[in-house]
């Protein structure tokens, strides 16, 4: 049997459905989860919910994305950017910020990032000029550089843009590498536990 949409499921009335329909629009919840969710949201006091709706708004009118790294973070700079002890001789390429967390949380990479915003992918009408390339390169003008780590998704979208950066980088006197097979083809990297994604950082390969 195919799941049913939230709006085809429909069987509660005006707001109380909107609220399950919108919550349900998040990755990774369906409609039982933005029910679950819906209903926990509905027997919580009024003090808790109207916290969580002011903290969604004031993320939305605060936070920024850095100027450096594109990485979130609460000024112009983010606390990875403006630490000195982190080298700009590596950087290391992801797709997203929630990727950077993954990537801390194994506590080896000493290097800096850069954050992508997406992934190649033609059918979903995203090129290499929606990503922040161009503010890759311009890092790289400063000659500081050395190595370029792509710790892109495995798969697909991922698969095509660390190919087309490879291009892209090859004429320049930088080093590139990837991964380490061990992650799971088709995975996110944030979803990679902290043994597999050290290894697959130690054992970074050429390209």
């Amino acid at each position: 049997m195919s799941a049913l949409s939230p709006r085809v499921a429909a069987v509660y009335e005006g707001i109380v459905q909107d609220l399950i329909d919108e919550l349900g629009k998040l990755p990774g919840i369906g409609p039982k989860s933005a029910q679950r969710i819906a209903f926990h949201l509905l027997d919580a006091d009024e003090a808790s919910v109207r916290r969580l709706a002011e903290v969604l708004v004031t993320v939305k009118e605060t936070v920024r994305f850095c100027e450096i790294c594109g990485n979130v973070s609460a000024s112009e700079t983010c606390r990875i950017c403006s630490d000195p002890r982190r080298t700009e001789a590596v950087i290391c390429v992801v797709e997203e910020s929630k990727d950077i967390v993954a990537i801390e949380r194994i506590r080896e990479f000493k290097g800096r990032y850069h954050v992508l915003g997406g992934a190649i992918d033609p059918i979903g009408g995203i090129g290499p000029n929606d990503l922040r390339i161009k503010e890759l390169m311009a890092r790289l003008g400063s000659g500081e550089t050395q190595e370029i780590i792509l710790a892109l998704d495995p798969n697909i979208e991922g698969e095509a843009t660390a190919s087309y950066l490879s291009r892209l980088l090859q004429p320049m006197d930088i080093t590139v590498t990837r991964l380490a097979s061990g992650l799971p083809v088709g995975g996110d990297l944030d979803y990679a536990d902290e043994m597999t994604l050290g290894r697959a950082f130690t054992g970074r390969q050429t390209v």
